[in-house]
């Protein structure tokens, strides 16, 4: 089975390639859900946002917020790498368990879309590794994939990840 990992940065185009590569039948899974999954009640990802930002990352359901993860992170680089040292090897390990799902079931391409694929160092999963790159006026923010993250945030993020 071809592993590939999509990566680029915000609002560069992967869901788009995503998209076209799942209709060629390429099972595709996305690392961004893999995160939001994380952050739920019990996963990895909610015990190291509290245990690193404490109560000022939970929302008024009591739940990790990932606006106030954003909030935190995308002003404070110490706290964003702090947590990305958390996250990142969570992340690899479910990429890797899905790489193996999608074999077990016979899979002949796997697609990993993941925009810190190179930053977490979870290239070395993959056979092949697409960069998708689009000029700024060209992107488009996912905000109808990032509800509850705030749009004035997105177009510095989005500069970051294009430097």
């Amino acid at each position: 089975m071809l592993r590939i990992g999509l990566t680029g940065g915000l609002a560069s185009g992967k869901s788009t390639i995503a998209s076209l590569l799942r209709e060629k039948g390429a099972v595709v899974f996305d690392a961004d859900a893999i995160v939001r999954d994380l952050y739920g009640p019990g996963g990895g990802g909610e015990a190291a946002a509290r245990e690193l930002f404490g109560d000022r990352v939970l929302g008024a359901n009591g739940e990790v917020s990932r606006a106030r993860i954003a909030e935190t992170v995308f002003t404070d680089d110490a706290a964003r790498h702090a947590l990305e040292s958390r996250i990142h090897p969570l992340v690899r390990r479910e990429i890797e368990r899905r790489f193996g799902a999608a074999q077990r079931q016979g899979a002949s391409v796997a697609v990993a879309e993941a925009s810190q694929l190179l930053e977490a160092s979870t290239e070395s999963n993959c056979d092949r590794v697409l960069l998708v790159v689009a000029p700024e006026a060209e992107g488009r923010a996912p905000t109808d994939r990032e509800p509850d993250c705030p749009v004035a945030g997105l177009r510095p993020r989005a500069r970051r990840d294009r430097e």
